[in-house]
């Protein structure tokens, strides 16, 4: 049995969470770990007739490697390859295995979720196509469940950008869900990454769209509501997303229109209002060195950031490491120092914490 048919077999093996074998997997290869289960001798786990549950594994096995060899652009990635996406990796729940069609290197990309409401306004569609675009344009990847509604007009925004997007299926690469958006997924693999944990064949079941918005928040280094009732899983990937450590950020609305109500509590609860895709990415430059296309004249470059130390940092000091002007640097500090990313102090700068 290949490593990867033996991680594919410890993913199918019940009576073990996720966070179980990936603390065995820090101790063994999945190989050991589920020759061990198969011998029915791995500490904490009982199951009777072990080889035959191993042996019913084999077709599921052999259908999702044949998935992957016909065509160039399907990929299986487990959590320690390369290619998994560093963010989600580190997070408590991340899946063992993803299933993949389209740009690996796309996984690897600094990548905002944008998520909302299935039954969503013209004007909320409009809202997340157009941001989404100016996203893309600046260099972020968008991140989305490829849903009707604002996930499709998210994905369809960073596509028209020119930029990377990645749709996370609640069902398998094999079996699309929602048809209609057949077309659009065709361009994403084409342009970004379809991505799922859930086997190729596996149909939609109800269940699997809130386990799999924590790999849209997991992926993303901050997430975006762009319109929401207070019933809505875009709450649930905002709370999701807050657990893992992620910014969330919402779009205001009117106080009268019942699906801008969710974007509202969840300003309440602490996420950022914002009201142009600038707000996000001021928020979240400290975090990549990302295209300021849209922010050149407002915000400082991240190497020059990196330049001020938690120390006091003489403004020369800065000079010689960021290796920009003395007038770029005074300049910029200064603007550091207004967002809030440093603060100036006798014999010259020290950064904040957060900055």
């Amino acid at each position: 049995m290949t490593e990867l048919a033996s991680w594919l077999s410890l993913t199918l093996w019940r009576g073990l969470s996720r966070r179980d074998k990936r603390r065995w997997l820090q101790r063994a290869s999945a190989a050991d770990i589920v020759s061990r289960l198969q011998a029915g001798d791995l500490p904490g786990f009982f199951a009777p007739d072990c080889k035959q549950i191993y042996q019913s594994q084999q077709g599921l096995i052999d259908q999702a490697l044949q998935w992957q060899q016909q065509a160039p652009q399907r990929h299986i990635i487990t959590l320690l390859d390369d290619a998994y996406p560093e963010s989600l990796r580190s997070t408590d729940d991340a899946p063992l295995l993803l299933f993949v069609q389209g740009s690996l290197a796309c996984l690897t990309k600094p990548m905002i979720a944008m998520v909302g409401a299935r039954n969503a306004s013209a004007a909320g569609r409009a809202t997340a196509q157009a941001w989404s675009q100016q996203l893309a344009a600046a260099g972020w990847g968008i991140c989305s469940g490829m849903a009707l509604g604002i996930d499709g007009a998210c994905h369809q925004g960073a596509l028209d950008g020119g930029g990377d997007t990645i749709a996370v299926l609640g069902s398998g690469l094999a079996n699309l869900y929602p048809k209609r958006h057949q077309p659009l997924a065709e361009r994403i693999a084409n342009q970004g990454a379809l991505v799922s944990e859930y086997w190729p064949q596996q149909g939609p079941l109800k269940h699997h769209f809130p386990q799999r918005n924590r790999i849209v928040s997991g992926i993303s280094y901050g997430l975006v509501v762009v319109e929401a009732g207070l019933k809505s899983g875009s709450l649930i990937t905002a709370r999701l997303a807050a657990e893992q450590g992620r910014e969330v950020f919402a779009v205001p609305g009117s106080v009268n229109d019942a699906g801008r109500q969710g974007c509202h509590w969840l300003i309440q609860q602490g996420a950022k209002l914002v009201t142009d895709p600038v707000d996000i990415i001021e928020e979240l430059a400290p975090q990549w060195c990302y295209q300021p296309s849209l922010t050149a004249s407002k915000l400082p470059t991240p190497s020059l950031l990196d330049s001020v130390g938690f120390e006091v940092t003489p403004v020369d000091i800065v000079v010689q490491r960021s290796e920009q002007p003395v007038d770029v640097v005074v300049t910029q500090l200064t603007e550091m120092e207004l967002d809030g990313l440093v603060a100036a102090v006798p014999g010259g700068y020290v950064r904040l914490k957060g900055g």
